[in-house]
């Protein structure tokens, strides 16, 4: 596979994905009550449309800068997703949903978290360019880049109670480490550390200890906090192996809370049935395995990283959003990329596209015919 096939198999895969959510959310958000009420570009399948043109025109954009030069606005990328991460908790500025604070309202409302994910990859392919030959030690290969410039922006993601985002988040940094030379044993540590944290977390608090009883048992905790992953169960169970046929879900009438974000997955396996669940795998599987390629065929070691990391912040939130849906994890609020009902996470996502695509073109040529073709070969015989 050559970096062009792998990312056209990218796009390919992303635009299918698109096409797909869009369809999903006309299906599932046009089921809200009060949205026929709204003007279309107030509708959930409006604002989906918006956001996903805005997405294309940002990667579109982005494909055509070389990705070298963000290099020169590492620092201050990194410093202002951390002042817009700690701005969640300003008064006037911070906005809470569900007793979460997320979101930053400066004019426009979005979540800073769905920007960190492109800077803190950033900053990681950066400090791992800058110091290879130091990714082996404990400072410059662990505490500064783990626990400091990743940590700290992970910290302050995970104190917005945004638990899915960050756990997400830590798994590709933990990827990105791991690649670029850290010690296992440390990166081990780090994660005994950080389910300790978890633990802690999760314990002292009643809601998130509801939320793992009824994930062990979501048919006793059906009316209440283990109600979506069941009825989610019931949407599998009802679409069989090919579906009820799009449109016609009957879970997402009010039965099925944020049919349209979070669980739009469950009414992919209803409407679609085992085919069309099983689809939208394979699409996150292949777009991940061409985003690894496109890392491997990339010469220099920063676009190595960069993509490598990028690849990771899509397929780690699309596996731990389907995992909650299927009840294999605890219910954690974490959108299907490219498909669910959004706005910062769709078009965030939809800029790595762009990135990833100017790492192809950018990537410095590597000399693959290594043997001399039969012109050159006459040519230093004559």
């Amino acid at each position: 596979m050559t970096s062009r096939v792998s990312i056209i198999s990218i796009w390919v895969c992303f635009i299918l994905l698109l096409v797909l959510g869009v369809v999903m959310v006309a299906s599932t958000g046009t089921c809200v009550p009060g949205q026929d009420e709204l003007p279309w570009h107030g509708t959930f399948l409006g604002k989906q449309c918006m956001f996903a043109l805005m997405g294309i025109g940002l990667a579109l954009f982005l494909s055509r800068i070389d990705y070298h030069i963000w290099r020169r606005f590492v620092k201050i990328a990194w410093i202002i997703c951390v002042i817009l991460l700690i701005c969640c908790f300003l008064p006037g500025i911070g906005k809470r949903i569900n007793g979460e604070a997320r979101w930053i309202n400066l004019g426009l409302t979005f979540q800073p978290s769905e920007l960190a994910k492109i800077t803190l990859m950033l900053t990681l392919a950066n400090w791992y360019t800058t110091y290879r030959e130091m990714a082996g030690t404990f400072w410059k290969g662990f505490v500064i880049p783990g626990a400091f410039l990743f940590g700290l922006p992970l910290l302050l993601i995970l104190v917005e109670k945004d638990m899915g985002t960050a756990a997400a988040l830590a798994m590709s940094g933990f990827c990105v480490m791991f690649v670029s030379g850290t010690r296992w044993w440390l990166l081990l540590l780090s994660m005994l550390v950080g389910g300790i944290v978890l633990y802690m977390m999760m314990t002292g608090s009643a809601n998130r200890m509801m939320r793992i009883e009824a994930w062990y048992d979501p048919q006793a905790f059906s009316q209440g906090a283990g109600r979506q992953q069941w009825i989610a169960i019931l949407s599998f169970a009802r679409g069989g192996f090919s579906g009820v046929g799009l449109g016609d879900g009957i879970e997402k009438y009010g039965n099925l809370p944020y049919a349209h974000t979070d669980f739009i997955f469950a009414e992919i396996g209803e409407e679609w049935g085992l085919l069309g669940s099983a689809g939208v795998l394979v699409l996150f599987t292949v777009l991940t395995i061409s985003g690894f390629a496109l890392a491997v065929q990339t010469h220099d070691t920063f676009g190595r990283i960069f993509a490598l990391g990028l690849s990771c912040t899509i397929f780690w939130p699309a596996m731990l959003n389907i995992m909650v849906v299927t009840a294999m994890l605890p219910n954690t609020g974490l959108p299907l990329p490219f498909i669910s009902s959004g706005g910062t996470n769709l078009v965030f996502t939809i800029a790595s596209i762009g990135l990833l695509t100017s790492i192809q073109r950018y990537t410095p040529i590597i000399q693959q015919n290594y043997w001399p073709t039969r012109r050159q070969h006459e040519i230093q015989n004559s």
